[in-house]
């Protein structure tokens, strides 16, 4: 299509040319005839006189203030440039050409210069840049409309794949250039995908790319530019070497030999012609020679005569031709048009089937996670009965081992529950007030038991210049650390563990801390320590075996480590001890926190108090009303929300224990009848929380505090405790 415009105009240009006046003069000093010299020297290898006109063009622009003319002479400078392989002074003038180029219309010249980028940094083998700049030549060609524009550039994309090592995608690429027909393509383009998959073919399949290279050479006999058919020839010689044909290497490198030859005598011969014959030789636009004209005028006469009807011909000819590509270009594009609304809608689909299969996974893993925890509370649960009813020595070790399995049940069951969750979308980051120092004491002083036990010494080293307030997550946080102390601590015997916060970086409002948690235990072999933070992964399996454990510990610290804005780093060696390093920013608030003091009760005061219980599940009934009775409490017990709300109104109870999931209104629902007409009686949440639950979703309800299922029994009477003692204290 391009091609045809160029002829279009050239012969438009003619016919003007032979209507001027005999004493019309020529603007030789303008920006179009510089750079029509310029590519005229460099068509004949003359590059020297080539950035010698370019530059007198830029000179002219910058003089005149023509920022488009301007725009176009850095584009000459820099194609020159490329042509020399100079591609940093190439790409220096390509974005000074851009830069001008983007405060005016969009043109075909702006899209070229987007290509020359992308090929620029293509030979400077930066793959990521030469592909940006092809997409914006890409989408600058289709705002011009020259479509046949898409096959040089999805060439050099398939260039790119190649050199990615993505050879299926580069030759896709490639066929499809080749597959077109000799009107919906440029030539080149086709001569250089054959070129290309010659190369690919080159060392497994020798014949292959000699029979792609034998086309290339074909097509490039029907105009295809120098360059190329010298490269091809020298590829054909030294393949046909390499299978031992010599002869046709030999034939190949004699035409090699020749069309150098031919190129040095353009070179020689256009070096002794004035530079403004050969511009008359060039455009033949613009001039005829006055002398010919006053002594052949009436031979001109007669020639004009004819070259009138032969353009009259030509330019019908033209027109026809052109009408025929446009429609082929119409039933192009509206095919290309029907192909992309099919694979979007194809597209539309996989990730409509991807989100489903993600948000099935997650409900799956929520309410296998919710199905085991109610049995896993009857075990829990009639485990700690059983063994507060004094049973025989002997039945002690079953009853410690039931109970050893069911905690580490559960804290598998925890830890499946919350890597789910972490992946999900269902976290949020906080953003409140806390102290770090007592984050890191409480955290510390909990594992003091574990840490004895295996004498082990930990120390906590706090920096003293770390705000008192910080605005942050304590909760991640907190699981960060117990995670990795907990590790650190099983780990370590008769050794020492270390945890500290040090400020790395501190600014007005914000401070970055390093943190670090380090142990002289037995390490981590070299070979684990890239999959050490995978799911599932620990150490070796004599480790698993040795000191058990879920492998999901690290897995959650990397991924909350992520959410926080860190990142996890680990350094180790076997048998000397490992040491887990990340850094998190923080904002610094003036607020003051108080110090809370843990909220004292009297068990004594529990005696007597009425508690109603709305539970579904028989067997969970029966364990939460026999620990209520342990502790000398009367228990009545109701099996759905509706029957719940209606006793509430008629009856009082010192705390209502309210299970979640229950028949017809769940627990949620009912809690948010009951508190339009009772506002005083404390409703604790029973749940084995879901992926879809937290506790400040069941408080917004109106509860008043959270009891996750299974019970922890200590924690259950703790908690119960606490909240009768807290109302009768604001009573």
């Amino acid at each position: 299509m391009r091609h045809l415009y160029i002829l279009l105009f050239l012969l438009i240009a003619k016919l003007n040319c032979f209507s001027q006046e005999k004493n019309a003069t020529i603007n030789v000093d303008s920006v179009p005839y510089y750079l029509e010299v310029s590519n005229f020297h460099k068509s004949s290898f003359d590059y020297d006189k080539a950035l010698l006109y370019a530059r007198k063009a830029r000179r002219y622009a910058i003089k005149n203030k023509l920022q488009r003319e301007l725009a176009d002479s850095h584009l000459s400078i820099g194609s020159i440039y490329n042509e020399l392989d100079r591609q940093d002074e190439a790409i220096e003038n390509y974005i000074r050409s851009i830069t001008i180029y983007n405060d005016l219309e969009a043109s075909s010249n702006s899209a070229f210069c987007y290509y020359s980028l992308g090929t620029s940094y293509l030979r400077k083998n930066n793959l990521n840049l030469a592909d940006n700049y092809f997409n914006k030549a890409l989408a600058e060609y289709k705002t011009v409309n020259v479509p046949e524009a898409t096959d040089l550039i999805e060439l050099q994309k398939g260039i790119i794949e190649k050199r990615k090592s993505n050879t299926k995608e580069a030759i896709k690429k490639f066929n499809a250039i080749i597959a077109k027909g000799s009107l919906e393509t440029v030539p080149d383009a086709k001569v250089e995908a054959y070129f290309e998959l010659a190369e690919i073919d080159a060392k497994p399949n020798p014949q292959s790319a000699i029979i792609n290279l034998e086309k290339a050479y074909e097509i490039s006999k029907e105009g295809a530019n120098t360059n190329q058919k010298l490269r091809i020839l020298k590829r054909l010689s030294t393949l046909y070497e390499s299978t031992d044909n010599i002869v046709k290497a030999h034939n190949y490198l004699k035409k090699l030999n020749v069309l150098r030859d031919s190129i040095f005598n353009i070179r020689t011969k256009t070096t002794d012609v004035p530079a403004y014959e050969r511009y008359i030789a060039m455009e033949q636009l613009k001039s005829i020679d006055k002398t010919n004209r006053e002594n052949k005028a009436q031979e001109k006469s007669i020639k004009f005569s004819k070259l009138i009807s032969i353009l009259s011909i030509a330019l019908i000819s033209i027109l026809s031709l052109l009408s025929l590509s446009l429609y082929k270009n119409n039933i192009i594009r509206t095919k290309t048009n029907q192909l992309l609304k099919d694979k979007n809608q194809e597209l539309e689909i996989e990730k409509e089937k991807a989100e489903r299969a993600s948000k099935a996974r997650a409900e799956f893993l929520s309410t296998v996670s919710h199905e085991l925890r109610t049995p896993l509370n009857a075990i829990n649960g009639i485990t700690h009965i059983l063994i507060e009813d004094n049973p025989k020595p002997t039945q002690m070790n079953y009853l410690n081992s039931l109970k050893f399995s069911g905690n580490y049940l559960l804290t598998f069951i925890n830890d499946i529950l919350e890597i789910n969750r972490v992946e999900s979308d269902a976290v949020e980051v906080e953003n409140i007030d806390f102290d770090l120092r007592d984050l890191l004491e409480n955290i510390v002083g909990s594992f003091s038991e574990i840490a004895n036990k295996n004498k082990t010494v930990y120390h906590l080293e706090i920096d003293e210049k770390i705000p008192s307030t910080l605005i942050g997550d304590p909760t991640k946080l907190s699981q960060i650390f117990i995670n990795l102390i907990n590790n650190a601590i099983k780990f370590t015997t008769n050794g020492n563990v270390w945890v500290s916060a040090t400020i790395k970086k501190e600014k007005t409002n914000s401070v970055k801390i390093h943190f670090e948690v380090r142990d002289t235990g037995i390490g981590i072999p070299k070979d684990r320590l890239n999959t050490i933070f995978d799911s599932f992964t620990q150490g070796s399996v004599e480790i698993n075996r040795k000191y058990g454990g879920t492998g999901l510990g690290l897995a959650i610290v990397k991924r909350l480590v992520a959410l926080l804005g860190g990142k996890i780093k680990l350094e180790s060696e076997e048998g000397k001890g490992s040491r887990f390093h990340f850094d998190v920013s923080f904002n610094i608030s003036n607020n003051v926190i108080e110090k809370r003091t843990e909220p004292v009760y009297d068990e004594s005061l529990l005696v007597g108090k009425k508690i109603l219980l709305v539970e579904d599940n028989k067997i969970n009934q029966m364990i939460t009303q026999k620990m209520l009775e342990r502790k000398k409490m009367h228990c009545h017990i109701i099996e759905n929300g509706e029957d719940a709300v209606e006793h509430m109104r008629d009856n009082a109870y010192d705390l209502v224990l309210m299970d979640v999931h229950l028949p017809g209104i769940n627990g949620t629902i009912a809690t948010e009848h009951i508190r339009k007409f009772n506002q005083e009686t404390p409703i604790i949440a029973l749940t084995a929380i879901s992926l879809d639950e937290n506790k400040e979703m069941l408080l917004s309800y109106g509860m008043t505090d959270v009891i996750t299922k299974p019970f922890d029994p200590d924690k259950f009477y703790e908690v119960i405790a606490v909240t009768i003692c807290q109302r009768i204290n604001t009573v």
